[in-house]
């Protein structure tokens, strides 16, 4: 008897967790994130979901410059979040430095956001952009709070941000010059 009572109080524990875990805020599972996302109103509510504007952020660059997301207003933005220990981040690195060289001066820039508090070091990181020869911005997340705020949990994520700064896309996977084209282009 004391065995069924057991099992059936590891049950209800577990159930409890999955209940408990399942109702947090801002946890997504699958694609639900991605249709609440296309299912957000055009309005000037301020949050990652698309349609929203982007919340802005402060952050050291690479370069010993401080950055605000904000600064970039009037351009259309790729916001990467990337590692060095990553393979798709290394695979994507190389396209979007090209796009970035051929693009640059058309009102569009990239901010990649390295998640410094996850990464392997700042020596890595920049032996990184140097190996990878990147010129656009490079911010350091040192305490992973804006990789948290945009819910970068698989990397590399992006977001496409309009010249007004809402966000017209989030992107999870590596890219290539074609899709930050086909991105960007939805990004009025």
């Amino acid at each position: 008897m004391n065995k069924k009572l057991f099992a059936g109080a590891l049950v209800v524990l577990a159930l409890a967790v999955i209940i408990v875990n399942v109702s947090k805020p801002g946890l997504s599972f699958g694609n639900k994130a991605q249709e609440e996302n296309k299912a957000a109103p055009a309005t000037a509510e301020i949050g990652i979901a698309e349609g929203n504007i982007a919340p802005d952020f402060e952050l050291g660059l690479a370069s010993g410059e401080q950055v605000k997301l904000s600064d970039y207003r009037g351009q259309k933005v790729i916001l990467n979040f990337w590692a060095t220990w990553c393979p798709p981040c290394k695979a994507e690195m190389p396209h979007m430095q090209k796009y970035y060289e051929s693009h640059k001066d058309k009102g569009m820039t990239i901010l990649a956001v390295n998640l410094t508090a996850l990464d392997k070091g700042r020596e890595t990181i920049d032996q990184f952009v140097k190996d990878y020869g990147l010129t656009f911005p490079i911010a350091l997340d040192e305490k992973n709070k804006v990789g948290t705020q945009y819910q970068a949990l698989t990397i590399p994520t992006s977001y496409i941000i309009s010249p007004d700064g809402i966000i017209t896309k989030k992107y999870v996977g590596p890219m290539d010059e074609d899709t930050m084209e086909k991105l960007l282009k939805e990004a009025n």
